[in-house]
């Protein structure tokens, strides 16, 4: 195989936009053949904006089954990610799903059994992986010379959402429709970020806000505590309406602290240990000495090209991808474990009970309502 003939199953927002960066050749060896949408106003934007070579399905599984793909990039509703996701597989394609993995864990559980046992690739459009200042201090962590993690702060309010954004779709901001708001639409990212930096917390409190800034059904405003194995805290806050909206993540260690923010990471070095300095300084109010580093990074930062390169090349040479499919369980049982205690009014603990979520889930699916479909699909160019 010489190149990769890629299906795009669903080409709205972010499906539409993935499209027209293959075609303009951004991504080598990887060449777009199909698009799927159940909707004709958007085979009717990929015939008048794609090329007239590209085959246009009303069903995702007849372009899975057509034989014009040797992969899939399935960009629709996330209830539906596993569903494409497993039938891609156990048909013979390699699967490239958007952020969420799902919506519960348990749905994702059966992706990936299903992914365990195929011999095809699959991977997880978490792009952020791809910036410079994550991979850098990922890098800094493992290496461990930061020592143990103490503290924990992430506040990423830089997701703001006009009520236009929610109207525009039938199934966007609804429990029956997306399954959840910020948590499950915008934050997957960091919530990726935060275990792939840290691991997962063992304990989390959290209160989820529906409905706090928006006309719609799920949360829109988020704060939530977690405690690690280790005995080390953090603290989360996200929302769609602060303007202007904030992304300061700092990371407290043994050794200093790292902040990361506008695109720049900074390190506050400690000359030694806080523990060692702490209980062997004879002067009670001396604080440990510092020096703040501005830390350099290879200045690269691919986005959802650089998922697309790696996949593209773990397919035909065997390279690394930048994160496999199956890594998107954690990320999620982490928001759904903001959802589980909000919903509760308490504590949880990871790995949660998974068929309490889906019971308290579905409830809220019960009671979901079903709004109209404008059309209306919004250029999501540059809002990552």
């Amino acid at each position: 195989m010489e190149q990769v003939r890629l299906g795009i199953i669903g080409i709205g927002g972010m499906g539409s936009n993935h499209a027209v960066h293959v075609m303009k050749g951004e991504v080598p060896n990887l060449v777009l053949t199909a698009v799927a949408d159940i909707r004709p106003c958007r085979l009717d934007w990929a015939k008048a904006n794609l090329s007239d070579e590209i085959a246009a399905f009303a069903d995702s599984e007849a372009l899975i089954d057509s034989g014009l793909c040797d992969a899939v990039l399935i960009a629709t509703p996330h209830y539906l990610h596993p569903q494409f996701t497993i039938y891609a597989l156990e048909h013979g394609l390699h699967v490239i799903s958007e952020k969420p993995a799902g919506v519960y864990t348990k749905q994702v559980r059966e992706m990936n059994k299903v992914a365990a046992g195929s011999d095809k690739t699959f991977a997880i459009m978490f792009n952020r992986r791809t910036n410079c200042v994550y991979r850098k201090l990922h890098e800094m962590i493992a290496s461990g010379e930061l020592g143990e993690l103490k503290r924990l702060n992430w506040i990423i309010t830089d997701w703001y959402r006009t009520q236009s954004y929610y109207d525009a779709a039938d199934w966007k901001a609804t429990w029956d429709g997306e399954g959840g708001g910020v948590l499950l639409n915008q934050c997957p990212h960091q919530l990726d970020l935060l275990q792939w930096l840290c691991g997962l917390p063992v304990k989390v409190r959290a209160f989820c806000h529906e409905a706090k800034w928006h006309n719609i059904e799920v949360e829109d405003d988020v704060t939530a505590y977690m405690e690690f194995e280790n005995g080390a805290t953090g603290v989360f806050v996200t929302s769609t309406a602060d303007a202007p909206g904030t992304n300061r993540l700092e990371l407290t260690f043994e050794m200093g602290k790292l902040v990361c923010e506008q695109d720049r990471l900074t390190f506050y070095r400690l000359r030694e240990n806080e523990r060692q300095f702490c209980m062997t300084e004879p002067e009670g109010f001396k604080k440990p000495e510092a020096t703040t580093i501005a830390v350099e990074t290879d200045g690269k930062n691919e986005q959802h090209m650089g998922v697309l390169k790696a996949s593209t090349n773990h397919i035909l040479h065997g390279t690394p991808l930048i994160a496999s499919g199956e890594e998107g369980i954690r990320a999620l049982m982490l928001s759904n474990a903001m959802y589980l205690s909000s919903w509760l009014g308490e504590t949880v603990s990871l790995p949660i009970d998974e068929d309490l979520f889906l019971k308290k889930l579905n409830e809220k699916r019960a009671a979901s309502k079903k709004k109209t479909d404008t059309g209306i699909v919004f250029d999501t160019a540059g809002t990552y």
